[in-house]
């Protein structure tokens, strides 16, 4: 009894078992490898503008001095969106009506904002809950640009519309697993895509 021989060309890659593939074969090409390196600076990243929620939070409720006054603190009665918001209102902001519906509802755009502040904050530094974070950073920062009408340096967009089209990108490449305690996270949620 002979062998039979089969035509190379008759050989389907779905009949070929995995092993005997060579290596080089399925390898992925340099192009498409993940970087490791970019990751992980995508990672600091994430820390930076959290650590910049974080900040300002600190800032506005004890006054440490550099953009709020200690006089001006949330502690010592002062508005953490009344300055701002009123100084929009007073340049000609073509949003006046906005801000003067969220100045009507004070205190609760003050706790709103805060607690915004400080969810986003955490969340970006932990790693965890990136989603929903980038979500509300990109949120705010939108409506922090829009509040900076007329933009004195460019007639179309600030660092609050690039930091909001940045947090988005993060939550996309999942930034909360580089540098953070994204991946454990991702197992304690589970199904909840959202929350992660």
């Amino acid at each position: 009894m002979t062998p039979t021989t089969v035509p190379a060309a008759a050989v389907s890659p779905a009949s070929v078992p995995a092993a005997a593939v060579p290596a080089a074969a399925v390898a992925p090409s340099a192009g498409t490898e993940k970087k490791g390196w970019g990751y992980t600076v995508l990672g600091v990243a994430r820390l930076m503008v959290g650590f910049t929620f974080l900040w300002a939070f600190f800032d506005k409720v004890f006054g440490l001095g550099f953009s709020t006054p200690t006089e001006n603190s949330w502690l010592n009665g002062g508005s953490p969106t009344t300055g701002f918001l009123g100084g929009s209102i007073a340049g000609g902001n073509p949003f006046a009506q906005t801000w003067e519906f969220f100045l009507s509802i004070n205190p609760l755009t003050d706790v709103l904002f805060m607690l915004g502040l400080f969810g986003v904050g955490a969340a970006l530094m932990l790693g965890i809950g990136t989603r929903v974070a980038a979500v509300s950073a990109a949120a705010m920062y939108t409506l922090m640009y829009l509040a900076a009408f007329p933009i004195a340096s460019n007639p179309l967009y600030d660092t609050h519309l690039l930091l909001a089209v940045a947090v988005i990108a993060m939550a996309g490449l999942a930034a909360g697993d580089h540098v953070g305690l994204g991946k454990r996270w991702s197992r304690l949620v589970k199904g909840n895509r959202f929350l992660i």
